[in-house]
């Protein structure tokens, strides 16, 4: 019997894989699963400063590992993305594995020691960008020039990036993650919000300019996930209201990180392909 693997061949990167509970590993072991090359990039003093802490990174790793069907590789990449520098010598990595770079999933993100608007500093809000709208924003010129034909040329305000299309099929993919900045309030994150709005706004523009390229970008709205933070144990905010309000939802609970992963696998695959430039909520009714 022969098994789908519609990522055989195909090298994808996923950021901010440091925790088994986390968004970004769900979306490593679905892309595994579905025949993926996967390289990994964790920053684990991120997790260690917060609540919920750090996790164990070779049972990590034997995971992802576990996920791979045969004939795939696999690496991981620990890496600072506040510090540009650090930026295309991780994607250089990923590319090396097996000669290419197919999939790109911009997972990272600082959260924790936010605030309100009465709380900001330009230290904070700086912080904040740097980590989770810079590095992304890095991350995906990088990924593009890996495909970009070469040209000495300045470009100015209003130029397009010229390709080679036709294109028959999508020659990369990139996915950003934004919030729930997009559907209401977030009181108490204000530069965390900013941050990923930046993100969810600027998607059409950038999603324009990769398709001369034949590279598809899409952004995701996971809605909430239950990563570790709503955990009694491990949250960094008060539970009372958040559990009475989950009850009223349709679902009656928050998402697991396997629904988000879903979703992306999907989008990288051909059939996914034809969603280009979109910011996606994938949140179980949470919106109505």
């Amino acid at each position: 019997m022969s098994i789908f693997l519609p990522l055989h061949g195909k090298t994808a990167l996923v950021t901010g894989v440091s925790r088994r509970r986390g968004i970004g590993f769900a979306v490593a072991l679905k892309l595994a699963s579905l025949g993926a090359n996967v390289v990994i990039h964790h920053h684990r003093p991120h997790d260690l400063d917060l609540p919920w802490g750090g996790d164990d990174l070779d049972a990590l790793r034997a995971e992802v590992r576990a996920h791979l069907t045969e004939g795939a590789q696999f690496a991981d990449v620990p890496a600072d993305l506040s510090d540009p520098s650090a930026i295309p010598t991780l994607i250089a990595t990923a590319a090396a594995i097996a000669g290419k770079l197919d999939i790109l999933v911009c997972n990272h993100a600082k959260s924790g020691d936010d605030g309100s608007i009465l709380d900001m500093t330009a230290e904070r809000l700086s912080t904040f960008y740097d980590v989770n709208t810079r590095s992304t924003l890095l991350l995906t010129t990088e990924f593009a020039q890996l495909r970009a034909p070469r040209s000495d040329m300045p470009r100015r305000p209003g130029d397009r990036i010229v390709g080679t299309k036709p294109y028959s099929e999508a020659q990369g993919h990139v996915f950003w993650m934004t919030s729930g900045q997009i559907h209401g309030a977030m009181q108490g994150e204000v530069a965390y919000a900013a941050s990923k709005a930046a993100l969810a706004g600027v998607t059409a523009t950038v999603a324009s300019e990769l398709l001369e390229l034949g590279i598809v970008l899409n952004t995701i709205n996971p809605g909430p996930v239950n990563t570790g933070y709503m955990d009694p144990e491990t949250t960094d905010r008060s539970l009372e209201e958040i559990d009475q309000y989950i009850a009223t939802t349709p679902f009656g609970r928050v998402g697991v990180p396997q629904d988000p992963a879903e979703l992306i696998g999907w989008l990288a695959t051909p059939q996914g392909s034809w969603m280009v430039g979109q910011v996606l909520t994938t949140d179980g009714g949470f919106g109505l």
